[in-house]
């Protein structure tokens, strides 16, 4: 036990001093803070130069609402609670393996860094969305899980920042089922991931700004605004949703999960009950608990 709270100290510990780090502009480009801030504000300004809904207020429904969760989400729980989760959990787990004899290395089926850097990074890429793919899935099948995928579903205007607009056991469940296959992966380096992280962001972003894009040819690859739009959907076509892609759209093409009937541009956005679903933080924080 003890080695467990001194894992959660120093999960605090280390990633409170890389929070100061990343603020300071202390270390190297793979700045999350100011390269969040940077993404956000290039693709708020596509919004405003080419709104695909030209009525939608710059500062749109709940606009603050989820730049709050943005950053609360991205950095803010990580410090309070998922990066000591993380730790503890990986550190019982390697523990648990060890009783057996084994160690997570057992289970890779080969190493990154034998492979060319694009290779690999590919490679995690790919993986992780389509392990992200299913999970999303599981997020509208489950109903206990739909009940916290409701906080990111009680947008009713698209902007950018409803991207990171989700409550935080979501991650939990994303970590959660990421873990095993990415350690068969093997390891990457941080600095190179990053650069699938940001290229995630950015899509996502895109995805939920008021655009009314689809990137032509690449429709079929890259999840993009037009087709996402339907995934918001108020009126179910189909029982437990559809369009489930994160960053790639290619998963619900080949699973048969796509849908984009005609132009979604004004068609009503959240679930049925929605007009019951608290405003504010803390509330929608809350309600998923006393539901699930």
């Amino acid at each position: 036990m003890e080695k467990y709270i001194q894992i959660i100290l120093e999960s605090y510990s280390g990633y409170w001093n890389y929070i100061k780090k990343l603020v300071l502009l202390e270390g190297n480009w793979d700045n999350y803070f100011y390269g969040l801030i940077l993404v956000s504000l290039i693709i708020w300004g596509l919004e405003l130069a080419f709104p695909w809904r030209k009525n939608q207020a710059a500062f749109r429904k709940d606009f603050w609402l989820d730049t709050f969760y943005m950053f609360f989400n991205f950095f803010l729980l990580n410090l309070i609670f998922l990066i000591a989760l993380s730790n503890t959990t990986a550190a019982f787990f390697d523990n648990l393996l060890s009783n057996f004899g084994w160690s997570i290395d057992n289970f890779q089926l080969f190493d990154v860094d034998n492979l060319p850097k694009w290779l690999g990074l590919f490679i995690f890429f790919l993986v992780s969305d389509f392990v992200q793919w299913n999970t999303h899935r599981l997020l509208h099948r489950v109903d206990w899980l739909w009940q916290f995928h409701k906080v990111h579903h009680s947008v009713k205007e698209m902007g950018f920042a409803a991207h990171l607009r989700y409550h935080w056991m979501e991650p939990v469940v994303y970590k959660s089922l990421l873990y095993i296959p990415i350690a068969i992966i093997g390891g990457f380096d941080a600095q190179d991931v990053s650069i699938v992280y940001f290229f995630n962001i950015a899509i996502g972003h895109l995805n939920h700004a008021n655009l009314g894009w689809d990137y032509g040819p690449l429709k079929v690859i890259l999840n993009n605004p037009k087709m996402h739009i339907w995934h918001h959907s108020k009126k179910l076509e189909h029982k437990y949703g559809v369009n489930f892609g994160l960053t790639l759209s290619v998963w619900d093409y080949i699973f048969k999960t796509d849908y984009i009937p005609k132009s979604g541009k004004d068609i009503e956005l959240g679930f049925e009950g929605d007009e019951n679903f608290p405003d504010g933080f803390i509330k929608q924080e809350l309600y998923p608990l006393s539901k699930s």
